[in-house]
């Protein structure tokens, strides 16, 4: 069974922190067409409740804007702990925090860049993580 085919329990799991509707919805249709399960969240704090939860079924990448984000060092430890790869993404200025530079995160994207772009960098992280 691939992606494209997979029961949706099956498939693989992204999680998308945007506190933009329309980007976050952009994204989460560009993945859900390329086959993947997606969940939408606006901020950062109940996905890091989540990550270190037991309850969640939790996604084979996580794709952080950092764009509006209020992310302090204790967030990016979290993070950094969560054991999902993390695409972040972010401009000159979110991606100067020094959270960013000191960590070994999945991807690091500089805007401006395209929908595409960032549904490429998950599908090639889903699939060099496949057992």
């Amino acid at each position: 069974m691939n992606e494209q085919t997979a029961h949706p329990d099956e498939q693989p799991l992204v999680w998308i922190v945007d506190c933009e509707q329309w980007p976050r919805a952009s994204l989460r249709a560009e993945l859900i067409e390329r086959g993947y399960d997606t969940v939408g969240y606006i901020a950062l704090g109940p996905v890091l409740s989540a990550l270190h939860g037991t309850s969640t079924r939790k996604p084979r990448v996580l794709v952080v804007d950092l764009r509006g984000q209020s992310v302090a060092e204790p967030d990016f430890e979290k993070l950094a702990t969560a054991d999902v790869p993390i695409v972040l993404i972010g401009g000159s200025v979110e991606l100067q925090h020094p959270g960013v530079a000191v960590r070994k995160w999945a991807a690091v994207l500089k805007r401006p860049i395209t929908l595409g772009e960032i549904a490429d960098e998950v599908r090639r992280i889903i699939i060099a993580s496949r057992p």
